[in-house]
């Protein structure tokens, strides 16, 4: 008897405790700051011109509930929370069945979140799981269920779900991939996007229609299981297809989500910016976008890349500062979100050669230093070989200059200078450049056979555009709340970390290869568009077999391009020439200034071969070298020096 007392007693004083937390808790909440939902998680997206681009959540198309149609609505419900109207933001009986279900099948097969719940979420840039994370959001689901009627609470969830393909609410949704407002989406198109956010990139209309119909139909039997549709209205829903649209009325260019995905990702990086926007009611981010930049690189790729399965990645980065001027992933955003530029490492081939011949200049060679290119067999003291050859087995059977080297991209030549160096010094020299990625010090190397992401190969390549400054790149210049308080401001370094004479005399050597006076035994290797260049570029080509790469700057702009299979298929010959087209014609005809590179102090210009690097009164055969001074009349017969140590 005494204990049952005392139990009741315990239960009482539970009882008592429960009431005042929740007291408490319900005063808290009342008595907190109103949430601003409307506004909360804006994503505002501006270009180097300060011109808006993009809005995360699509206030401008911000409906009411009247005017979404009520098919949509019922479906949202049925599938989400069919007990909205009758819960105070957590639906207890839910979440005491998933537990048990999640419990009897050792693993979390069933969610019990509710609208509420799932709205504070959206107004998070990341769904970490971490316990302060949940309470957090447990006080910001009771503040939002004691602030709002169910009405707004439901209003504000639908015009902030993601839909995919960069569309966030029903209205932007219902745009996009119907063509049509939300209040006149009929029965089928409602369900289909009621499917969606559960998985945006798998349950897409566009891309993954059977996935989508087949997600669908699980949510028109959870309507006729909970009566929201009868038995007739049921056996004739998806009966024939659905026509999907697909498309935007403004701003239409297909691979722009791409570099704005880019930027979501930065934005999650700074620790300046808070988990949460919604006591900042959203955010404005500008960027280093040019529209016009943009807009020229997918016109371009559109044009050769047009009915093609081969795949495409893209970047334009400011040298200045290492601002992404514009990015691609991909050839279409609406068939593949996987961002390429950023997420895919892919071989480099000869693209890699200007480290290199960097490395070469920094380390006692010349733009004339000389190797025989021939076939060649180098021996190593593991009793390990290895043969490279040259692209369709041309050689010069003769000494060639490094710009020459450059010119044809000889394999040989490049392998020579490697081992002649030593192989981790093309290594120090990519990683103090910017380049992050694992590469091994082999032999093959100097071919380019490490695998890079394109935006950690750009970063690279960017510190030889600048003239030897390593910079950061980046997308985002500047962040602010909505009210304009500045959160974020890039800082811009001045990293110096290559010596400027060599890199000019490097970015000299690389205008090579679309010089006709370098025309001999081979030909090089962009030739073939040397007539679309007007102006003066340091250009170098790679390809893998599986990958071609095209990549060229000036002082003031530098872009890449990279083409091949997503599952690594043989590139054909002719497909060589895409990247090559796509730079060209996106690089002649930006409005950006196209200066070169002033000349140091200390470089001096001598004209010679441009093959054999000797003196020659053959105009047609002569090019300038470009040396530090007092460097240019010594011997740099660099075959016999290689040969020497190789024999020792």
């Amino acid at each position: 008897m005494k204990l049952i007392k005392k139990l009741f007693k315990l239960v009482s004083v539970l009882f008592i405790l429960g009431i005042i937390a929740g007291v408490g808790l319900y005063c808290y909440a009342y008595f907190s700051p109103k949430l601003d939902i409307k506004n909360a998680n804006q994503f505002y997206i501006y270009d180097d011109k300060n011109e808006l681009v993009y809005q995360g959540s699509g206030n401008n198309e911000w409906v009411s509930l009247d005017d979404i149609s009520p098919y949509f609505i019922n479906a949202v419900l049925n599938t989400e929370d069919k007990n909205f109207y009758k819960h105070y933001g957590f639906d207890i009986p839910r979440i005491a069945k998933a537990m048990y279900t999640n419990i009897k099948n050792g693993s979390i097969v069933q969610g019990a979140s509710t609208i509420s719940q799932q709205y504070i979420k959206n107004m998070y840039l990341d769904f970490d799981k971490t316990w302060k994370r949940k309470i957090n959001e447990a006080f910001l689901t009771l503040r939002l269920e004691v602030q709002y009627s169910k009405d707004e609470i439901l209003e504000g969830y639908l015009n902030t779900i993601n839909f995919g393909q960069g569309n966030y609410g029903i209205e932007n949704a219902s745009q996009f991939y119907f063509n049509k407002s939300a209040k006149d989406l009929n029965l089928e198109e409602s369900i289909i996007l009621a499917g969606v956010p559960k998985a945006p990139n798998k349950y897409n209309p566009v891309t993954n229609y059977d996935a989508t119909i087949k997600r669908a139909k699980v949510i028109a039997k959870l309507m006729l299981n909970n009566e929201a549709i009868d038995n007739d209205t049921y056996n004739k829903l998806f009966t024939s297809e659905i026509d999907i649209y697909g498309k935007r009325s403004e701003n239409n260019l297909n691979m722009l989500m791409y570099y704005q995905d880019a930027v979501k990702q930065e934005l999650k990086s700074l620790d300046e910016i808070p988990d949460s926007l919604i006591e900042s009611g959203g955010i404005k981010i500008y960027t280093s976008l040019n529209m016009e930049a943009q807009t020229l690189m997918e016109k371009n790729i559109n044009n050769y890349m047009e009915d093609s399965d081969i795949q495409v990645a893209s970047i334009i980065v400011n040298p200045h500062t290492g601002g992404v001027m514009a990015l691609t992933g991909g050839t279409d955003y609406a068939k593949s979100q996987y961002n390429r530029a950023i997420s895919s490492t892919r071989q480099v081939g000869s693209s890699i050669k200007p480290f290199l011949y960097y490395s070469a200049l920094e380390n006692g060679m010349v733009s004339s230093s000389t190797f025989l290119s021939e076939p060649t067999t180098f021996m190593f003291s593991t009793n390990n070989s290895y043969s490279p050859a040259n692209y369709n087995d041309k050689y010069g059977n003769k000494n060639i200059t490094m710009a020459a080297a450059l010119s044809y991209s000889d394999n040989i030549y490049a392998v020579k200078t490697h081992l002649f160096l030593g192989e981790e010094t093309l290594v120090n020299t990519a990683k103090r450049m910017g380049i992050e990625g694992n590469m091994e010090a082999l032999p093959s190397l100097a071919l380019g056979t490490c695998e890079l992401s394109m935006l950690d190969f750009a970063r690279g390549y960017t510190t030889l555009a600048s003239g030897g400054y390593k910079r950061d790149l980046t997308f985002i210049e500047k962040v602010e709340d909505i009210h304009g308080n500045v959160l974020y401001q890039k800082k811009h370094n001045d990293n110096l970390v290559l010596n400027e004479s060599y890199t000019y005399i490097l970015n000299e050597m690389m205008t090579s290869t679309y010089n006709s006076n370098f025309i001999d035994y081979n030909t090089p290797t962009v030739m073939s568009i040397a007539s679309k260049i007007s102006n003066k570029y340091a250009i170098k080509t790679g390809s893998s077999g599986t990958d071609c790469w095209m990549v060229g700057y000036n002082p003031n702009m530098l872009m890449m391009v990279w083409n091949g299979y997503d599952d690594n298929s043989e590139m054909a010959v002719k497909d060589g020439t895409i990247s090559k087209n796509v730079w060209v014609d996106t690089v002649e005809n930006l409005s950006i200034e196209k200066e070169w590179y002033e000349m140091p102090n200390n470089v001096v210009g001598v004209p010679l071969d441009a093959i054999t690097g000797e003196e020659t009164n053959d105009n047609n055969r002569t090019s300038i070298f470009y040396y530090v001074n007092g460097s240019e009349y010594k011997d740099y017969n660099t075959e016999t020096v290689f040969k020497e140590m190789y024999e020792n």
